[in-house]
């Protein structure tokens, strides 16, 4: 594809008319300044949807995340009887009680998200209906086996595809059967399930999490009116977090502000980081301790985040973030903080690559089964850009640039593999590049970002 440079002062976008996908070329960008605000968090998005369909009478949510997977969760809901609208700028949502959910006439179609996926099968395995389930090609690979076994010892039925994926039919049990369930990997995806299906299940459901993983579900069920404890317990490994639900519970309507989403504030941290003069300032991000970790791994490679205006907003911690271009070292990242920013760890790769000295990643065993293999594909990506990769099982070691520029793509783009913090991840690359990066595709940020490449172009004046 033939592009042209544009001023390196700002941010180059070229698109082929002809080409069957939105390929776009990063290229390098001057200092990002201001203020922006970055779109309300997916995952508390996904649970005030479903949470206010399961309470009587009128939830109201301001600061939802529109993205295509957020829209897929509130599809779903309405096909199970929820009435789901937008009023201004604020979604009104009319639920249908715990236990009030209806049959769908249709299969639910989850596109790209796992997270609707999951949780939505957690909320089915509590009712006595039955619900099929589909997606695109990358949500069609992912494993849905580690949310089956425990739905299953709840008494729940499930007809999947080979490998336990998508296309996927499953009968809900109605009683269900109350389980205590210790996860085998610390997942807020498999934990949030099964506290879903314990909604409608008489008796108490308990999960225990090795670690703890991101905690949305336990704020807000409790913010609804559940009866949910958490208890912080000694293991055999070590320090374990015992979650227990009560069942057969009345949720009751809420007003739910969302913060901004601190997995898409990443992106914008990572690039005020390493791109020369920024100095930038991203409003009303959520740091909920179970999903700051990018931040605290930042500040100990040298970066320069700042928290102003700390508050708390429907039960979340706050704050506007002041980030400035900071020169970064290389350091081992501590595999404990993995569960805090798993999401996160794609631009960090970025981040490292532009450090001085080396970086070490492991305990990343996770990331191979997100939308994409996200080891793999960072590893190509980067070493694609010019960066310096060496891929391992279970991480990522990264010979940083001190601060010099990556070179960037010459004749072959980044491949996404349809996942769009590969293709937002790369993006920031491009912007700290000699000849900025090209990225395959950039119709999966829809999943997630609507507006970031508008906002890259925004931010960076």
């Amino acid at each position: 594809m033939a592009l042209s440079k544009t001023c390196a002062s700002k941010i180059a976008l070229s698109v082929s008319r002809t080409d069957p996908l939105p390929a776009h070329r990063f290229l390098p960008s001057g200092p990002l300044r201001g203020r922006i605000r970055v779109p309300g968090d997916k995952s508390i998005s996904h649970r005030s949807i479903m949470f206010g369909a399961l309470a009587v009478g009128e939830t109201r949510v301001s600061g939802l995340l529109e993205g295509e997977d957020v829209m897929a969760t509130a599809a779903a809901m309405r096909a199970m009887g929820a009435n789901i609208e937008k009023h201004g700028e604020e979604w009104r949502i009319n639920g249908v009680g715990v236990g009030g959910l209806l049959q769908p006439e249709q299969a639910l179609d989850m596109g790209n998200s796992g997270t609707s996926t999951r949780l939505l099968m957690g909320l089915i395995a509590g009712h006595g209906i039955s619900a099929s389930f589909t997606g695109d090609a990358s949500l069609s690979r992912r494993p849905m086996g580690r949310v089956i076994e425990p739905l299953s010892l709840m008494g729940a039925s499930f007809e999947a595809s080979p490998g336990g994926t998508l296309p996927l039919m499953m009968r809900g049990a109605h009683p269900a059967v109350p389980i205590e369930y210790r996860l085998p990997v610390a997942s807020a995806q498999v934990k949030s399930a099964v506290l879903l299906a314990g909604l409608n299940t008489p008796g108490i459901t308990t999960v225990i999490e090795p670690v703890p993983t991101r905690d949305h579900s336990e704020r807000m069920l409790r913010g609804f009116g559940a009866e949910l404890e958490v208890e912080e317990a000694g293991g055999a490994k070590g320090p374990e977090r015992i979650i227990r639900i009560r069942g057969e519970a009345e949720l009751r309507p809420q007003d739910v502000v969302v913060p901004g989403d601190p997995s898409s504030a990443a992106f914008f941290i990572v690039a005020a980081l390493i791109t020369e003069g920024s100095d930038l300032v991203i409003e009303n991000v959520g740091l909920n301790p179970t999903r700051a970790g990018l931040i605290e791994v930042l500040r100990q490679m040298g970066g320069g985040i700042e928290e102003l205006n700390p508050r708390e907003v429907g039960g979340e911690p706050v704050a506007d973030l002041r980030v400035k271009h900071s020169a970064l070292r290389g350091i081992e990242v501590d595999p404990a903080i993995a569960p805090a920013m798993i999401d996160e760890f794609p631009v960090l790769f970025v981040a490292a690559s532009l450090a001085e000295g080396t970086t070490t990643t492991s305990g990343l065993d996770e990331l191979r089964v997100k939308e994409s293999d996200r080891l793999t594909a960072m590893a190509e990506a980067l070493a694609l850009s010019g960066a310096r990769v060496t891929e391992r099982e279970d991480g990522l070691i990264i010979e940083g640039t001190a601060g010099a520029p990556l070179p960037g793509t010459s004749d072959e783009p980044v491949v996404t593999h349809l996942d769009h913090r590969i293709a937002m991840s790369m993006a920031v690359a491009g912007l700290a590049s000699k000849d900025g990066v090209e990225v395959d595709d950039t119709s999966p940020i829809q999943t997630s970002f609507p507006n970031f490449i508008a906002l890259l172009k925004e931010a960076a004046g």
